[in-house]
């Protein structure tokens, strides 16, 4: 099959692999898609720990599952959470997220970036009818960013609540149509001008680059960026009893801050990867919400180029992946 395989930290290239065999309570999947995530380019630079390699990357993956079996024929999709054992006290306490002996795709097993995959078939997701380019950018950014918002106290009840999305990448716009269905005042805040106009088209009450003032403080904040400065600039505009959740698997640092930006019942907190609940509550809403992806689609074999892309910021929602 073709794929695309890291090889060591900053090595990546296409080329050919053996197809893969799904093992016992596994499935294989002919792969129609896949979004890119700055968690593989993460990977890729060695900013996360390398589990394992070689490794075909790729995390927010749509396909139909090829092998027999209850599942065949059926569209479904991956997410980075792989398997958890379902006997420590977090997966048996509905926090499956955190358990310590968890796998994730494309990282601790092979992910999308290739023609086919396996994976267990209780962490495949069934999948809507549609293009699957489309449905690809929901299976983290999407997810992660529904996490998010709950993590920072957001959510159906929410109605007026003042929220800050810093940074705009694929997940924010994924999040920010969310909140604004459930009735949120959604203010941004980004290094980009072009940015600032997508925010505003997507519904944003306001938005500005860092260096302008917001116009309120807010209830509640979520950070894209990989920046612990942001962190801080998030905590810095929150009101008492805020909530800013982090949502980053890794932060340049934490800079330090004065302890009155924190006082007053603010919390920082960070995301951890997501349940199969969250995948499962995100998809029952995104037909309500009307949520729309924002993809650019390029062939699999320029992932290394997608991947240097989204490292210099040249990109506008997300990258997805697609085989000849």
């Amino acid at each position: 099959m073709q794929a695309v395989t890291m090889t060591a930290v900053d090595e990546i290239a296409a080329g050919q692999r053996p197809d893969p065999e799904p093992g016992p309570d596994e499935v294989l999947i002919k792969v129609q898609a896949t979004a890119v995530c700055r968690t593989d380019l993460q990977i890729l630079r060695g900013d996360l720990p390398t589990h394992r390699l070689p490794l075909i990357p790729g995390h927010q993956v749509v396909g139909e599952v090829v092998s027999p079996g209850e599942f065949h024929g059926r569209r479904v999709g991956l997410v980075w959470l792989a398997h958890t054992c379902g006997v420590c006290s977090f997966c048996t306490s509905g926090r499956e997220n955190l358990c310590l002996n968890a796998k994730f795709t494309g990282w601790d097993r092979d992910g999308g970036y290739a023609e086919l995959v396996t994976a267990h078939k209780d962490f495949v997701h069934p999948l809507p009818d549609g293009d699957a380019t489309a449905l690809a950018p929901l299976l983290c950014g999407g997810v992660i960013g529904f996490r998010s918002l709950r993590v920072a106290g957001i959510g159906p009840q929410s109605a007026g609540a003042r929220l800050g999305l810093y940074g705009f990448g694929a997940s924010a716009t994924i999040a920010i149509q969310v909140a604004n269905f459930w009735g949120c005042e959604v203010h941004v805040v980004t290094r980009s001008p072009a940015e600032v106009q997508r925010a505003y088209d997507l519904g944003a009450a306001w938005a500005g680059t860092y260096e302008q003032p917001l116009p309120t403080q807010l209830d509640a904040a979520v950070t894209f960026a990989p920046s612990g400065d942001v962190v801080i600039s998030a905590l810095k505009a929150l009101d008492r009893g805020g909530t800013v959740a982090i949502n980053a698997i890794h932060l340049d640092r934490i800079p330090q801050f004065d302890y009155d930006d924190l006082w007053w019942e603010r919390s920082l907190r960070s995301v951890a990867n997501v349940t199969r609940a969250d995948v499962r509550d995100f998809l029952a809403v995104v037909d309500s919400a009307r949520v729309q992806t924002q993809f650019e689609v390029l062939p699999l074999e320029d992932a290394p180029v997608a991947l240097e892309r989204v490292e210099s910021g040249d990109v506008r929602g997300a990258f997805v992946l697609v085989c000849d």
